[in-house]
Formats: structure tokens, sequence, C-alpha cells
């Protein structure tokens, strides 16, 4: 069939582009020795029937573009509709050749493009009026129309073929267990050529089935017959340009209402038969044999040899009416193209698949580099914590041997007076008449000795616990500085050092380990009292006092010695430092460690009446309203 089959058909949409392949004919034209020069080329592109037929429509733009594109825009375009289906009569030819042999006298075309056998047969037999010495390119229809129009040798031919049985194979395929077939076709004189060639096509395809010619309808009748066909039906529509009212028609349109309420699957060899209702075919792409068409007209524009083409078909169809019909997709010829097939989320978001996939991996790295740097801290923030008790236990260790005379000495005033009572109580029992009173007032005291030994122990065995983690609780900082101040009384006095404490009534609550800020106030206690050994003993004064400032509470240690040098305040707690000849310069080095472990500061500054003040600033557990 010629290019009137293409009146059927919408135009091409871009992504339907095909190369198509060619084979070389037996017709062959030499080209000229020269190409066109000194001058924009002049192309005429003569188009059958009107501008609304969407095949010659597609193909013509195809080829506008591609001489646009291959000349940078330097070509001179001509368009001509002939509208030979409407004005067939001898007459009206006659004049459209003499109006434009008149029109184009000035500006003769050196290539006319004939898009259909209409259009070939018009510019064969005028072309010494229109377009003397053109090159002439005829396209869209088949080899056999080219015989019957005796088309001249000379006449370069893009031809192309529709075959109706390869369409006929496909929907067999399709639709396997079918049992019925219908031939679609219409009553003008083109829609009778294409029933008598689809007859001859189908001979031996239509004996598999009860097959039924439905032509020479109404477009009613045509609707209502499709519409009650056996669900087991193939419908294959040819071209219905005229029904038998003698109503005219675009293909497409006519076709698309009556697959609009057919029921079984419709069929066309028109590419601009899908979107209206057809489930496909096998057909030639118009936006192809366009630029196929261009590249003929452009190398004989160059001067180029030039031989006749033949495009090639291809299957074509509707994803849409194939999920409509329950038709297979597997059972498609291979190559198939499928229109209006939604793709999957890989293929329309592949670019921010790959963009999204590259950055979770390159997140999951840095998690995982985050992790183990996490890890890795951890485990340093535990070492260092293993080593702050090893070092803690060695300084409460340390602690508990330069007191260990004076809790000695304090220990054993409880136990003299236990023994002591003990006795007493002894000869009163051996009395005549034993004084129950007193010996029961005796054993009281003996009771009250033996809590006061029993919690020297316990401070002691504080005092030399070692433990492997850190007992976080919330406890009252006075309670913690009168511990400590027991722990050293008996040292304190020792020395003939006077003990002072001015505590802010009421509770300071802090969260920390309660051992370790016991072990900061021991200390800095025995520093402080390690200071005054060359102060008068009358002078000698060790005191602690504790307050609320900025919601931390803070503990002050002062004492009545020497002082610090100015030089040397910002390196007291430098491990190692130490002024005393058999210092280990660790105390207080462990004290600040202890301290800003839990969130706290320390620091040190001489007092201007002489002497130095450690204050230690932890923060507040939780703010109650202290009393003043």
């Amino acid at each position: 069939m010629g290019l009137g089959e293409w009146s059927g058909r919408l135009c091409c949409t871009a992504f339907l582009l095909a190369v198509v392949a060619v084979s070389v004919s037996s017709r062959h034209v030499a080209a000229s020795d020269t190409s066109i020069a000194n001058r924009v080329p002049r192309v005429l592109v003569l188009y059958p029937y009107d501008e609304r037929i969407a095949a010659t429509t597609a193909a013509g733009e195809a080829l506008r573009s591609r001489l646009l594109e291959a000349t940078n825009g330097k070509i001179d375009l001509f368009s001509e509709f002939l509208d030979l289906s409407r004005f067939p009569e001898g007459d009206h030819v006659a004049r459209m050749a003499r109006y434009l042999g008149e029109k184009y006298a000035p500006r003769r075309p050196d290539v006319v493009v004939a898009l259909g056998k209409e259009s070939a047969s018009f510019v064969t037999a005028n072309r010494g009026m229109i377009a003397p010495g053109a090159k002439i390119v005829a396209a869209g229809f088949g080899t056999a129309s080219a015989e019957k129009i005796s088309l001249p040798d000379d006449v370069i031919g893009a031809f192309t073929t529709f075959d109706i049985l390869k369409t006929a194979e496909m929907a067999r395929s399709l639709q396997p267990d079918a049992r019925h077939l219908y031939i679609v076709g219409g009553s003008s004189d083109f829609d009778r050529g294409w029933l008598t060639t689809a007859r001859a096509a189908l001979e031996q395809f239509s004996k598999s089935y009860e097959t039924t010619y439905l032509e020479d309808l109404t477009i009613d009748e045509f609707v209502e017959r499709a519409s009650r066909v056996p669900p087991d039906s193939i419908i294959l529509a040819l071209t219905v340009f005229k029904d038998r009212e003698g109503r005219n028609f675009i293909p497409r349109d006519a076709i698309g209402q009556i697959a609009a309420t057919a029921s079984a699957p419709v069929y066309g060899p028109y590419e601009t038969y899908i979107d209206h209702g057809v489930v496909g075919g096998n057909t030639v792409t118009f936006e192809a044999l366009g630029r196929t068409v261009g590249d003929l007209v452009i190398d004989a524009i160059a001067g180029k040899p030039v031989s006749d083409l033949e495009a090639p078909q291809t299957y074509v169809v509707d994803a849409r009416q194939l999920q409509r019909w329950g038709l297979a997709e597997k059972d498609l010829p291979p190559g198939t193209i499928q229109m209006h097939k939604e793709r999957s989320l890989w293929e329309e978001h592949w670019v921010v698949l790959l963009a999204g996939g590259g950055l979770v991996l390159a997140q999951a790295s840095i998690i995982s580099v985050l992790l183990l740097e996490r890890r890795r801290r951890r485990d340093a923030e535990r070492s260092s914590r293993l080593h702050l008790l090893e070092a803690v236990h060695l300084n409460q260790s340390a602690t508990a041997g330069a007191l260990s005379s004076s809790i000695a000495h304090e220990l054993n005033q409880p136990l003299s007076a236990i023994r002591n009572n003990a006795e007493a109580a002894s000869v009163l029992l051996r009395s005549e008449s034993p004084d129950r009173e007193l010996i029961q007032q005796i054993l009281l005291d003996i009771q009250e000795d033996d809590q006061r030994a029993g919690d020297i122990i316990d401070r002691m065995r504080g005092l030399l616990k070692k433990r492997s983690e850190i007992d976080w609780q919330e406890f009252d900082l006075n309670d913690v500085t009168s511990s400590a101040i027991h722990i050293i009384h008996g040292e304190a006095e020792r020395r003939g050092i006077k003990l002072t404490s001015n505590q802010l009534p009421g509770e300071l609550p802090v969260r920390a380990d309660k051992v370790h800020v016991q072990q900061v106030i021991l200390n800095l206690a025995t520093n402080a009292m390690d200071s005054m050994l060359d102060a008068v003993p009358a002078g000698r004064t060790l005191s602690f006092a504790t307050r609320l400032a900025n919601e931390k509470v803070e503990l002050q240690v002062s004492d009545t010695g020497d002082g610090i040098p100015e030089e040397r305040l910002n390196s007291i707690f430098e491990p190692f430092y130490t002024t005393k000849q058999a210092g280990t310069g660790l105390g207080l080095s462990i004290a600040r460690a202890i301290v800003e472990t839990y969130g706290g500061t320390i620091c040190a500054d001489n007092r201007p009446e002489g002497g130095a003040v450690f204050r230690v600033a932890l923060p507040l557990a939780h703010r109650e309203e202290q009393s003043r």
C-alpha cells in the first residue's frame, strides 16, 4: 500500500526513531557531477492530501528537520498540499500543475520530494512545467505501486511496504486461542484497494479461522458489529476513509470509534492507530522514513550517487492495550517497541537511584567510620577510667599510709576505753552488792566506744578499697566534707593544727563517686597540713567552707601556710609537680582528674592574709531552696 495509508496515522513520537536499514534495489540513479554552488539549494515537498493527514505531516516534518539540521538552516524549503483525495478530477490536477509551474518559475526547485504515489504520479507527469531539471525523490509507497504508476528510472525511491500478514501473525502470537478473524475496511477507492490486497495476503492465514470481512458499512454499523464479535476474535483494521453513506473520515478517528467498544482486541498496520484503542501492528515509523528521505535529498544536492531505498518495518504496540486485554508481553515478536509502557522505578529514576545509592554508601561508610571511632573513643574512655581508678586507689593507699599513725592513735582511744570499762565492770561484778545501774552505764559506754572504733575502721576500709567501676551516686557534699574532716582529725591534732568548718546549711547535692570526692578533699587537706610545718603552732588553721555559686556547689579548703609562689600557680596541678622532698607530685594532679571527670573545676590562689585557698566546684545535681 502507498502513502495514502499514512492518513490513518499520528505523528511519530521522538523515541520511535528507528535506524532505517536499507537494501539497494535494481534501480540506480547516477548523480550529477557537480553540486549546486553559489546559492542556497531549494527543495519542494509535495503532499498528496491536505495538512490534516497525520501520516504525511509526520514524515514531512521529520524530513524538514533533517534538512535544516544537515544544512545548518541554509536551505529554502517549500511545501504544497495537492488535496488529491478530495479533488481527484483531471481539471483540478491540470490547474494545480499550471499554478505550481507559474509560482516556481522564478525559483525553480533543485529537488522535489513527492510523498505518496499520488504526488509521485503528479510530479513525474508535470515535471517539465514545475521543476525542469530537478531531481525527484519519491517516498511512502512500495515497489509494486511504483511499477503500477510506471515510475521513471531517474526518480529516486524511498519505498515502504505495509505487510498486513505480519500484523496478523503478531496477533496470532498474542492470541493463540483465537478462533475468529475479522477484517475491517471502508468504502473509498483506497479502502477497497486495501481490502483486495489484504484478501490476497491473508489467503492462507485466514484458513485457520472463521473469517469475516466487515466492509461497505456505515460507521455506526462498524461500531455495532465490532462490539458483538466473540471474545476469541482477532480484528484487523485497515482504513476507513469513507463509509457506505459517503461520509469522509480520517482513518485513525474511524478506527478509534470501532476499537472503543470492540469486544475483542483490534490490530492495525499503522503507527497512528496507537492512542486510538488499537493494540498495535507491523508498521513503518514515518519520522524515520522522513529522516531517510532527508539523507537522500542531502546526497542528491551534494551531487553524490544515490540509489533506491527500502525502509524496513517494525512492530509497535500500545502497552496499555496489552494490559487491557490481558495479552502477554513475552509473546511479542523480538524487538517490538512498546509505547506508553510504564517504566520501572529503576528505568524512571536510575540516575537519582544511583546518586542516592552512592550517597547511602557514602553515608554508610561515614557512619561505619564514626561508629568505629565511637568504639575507639569508648575504649579509650574506659581505659582512661581504669587508669584513673588505679591512680585514685594508689593515692588512697598513700593517704592511708600517711595517716596511719594518726588513725592508729585515734583507734587506740576507743579501744583503751573499752578495755578500761570492761575491767571496771569486772570489778563491780565481783563485789558483794554490784551496782546494776553503774554496770549498765559501763556497758553503754563500751557500745559507744565500739561504734567509734567501727566508724574509724570503715573510713579506713573505704580508703583502701579497690574498685573497677565508677560508682555514680547522688550525695550531699556537706556529708562528704564532714567525713573527710573526721579522717584527718587525729593527724591534725598530732600536728597541732586547728580544724574549722563553715558549711552552708541544708543539702548540697552533687552527682559523682562519693569516695573519689572524699579523696579530693583528703588530698587538699594533707597538702595544706604539709604547707603549715614551718608556721607558728598557734597560727596553724585548716578551714573548710561550702557554698552555692552560679548553679554549682563550691568547696573551699584554705590554710595558713606559706602560700604558693605566683609563678607556680598555673603549674601545681601538673603531674609530678611538687615542692616537697618526699612528695610524688601526683596528689593535686589526681584531684584535678577526678574533679574534671565529674564536670567540675579546681583552682588555687593565695589568701591576702597569708596561706593558700583551693576551690572545687561541682555541678548541682538538683536545685532546692537553700536556707540562709
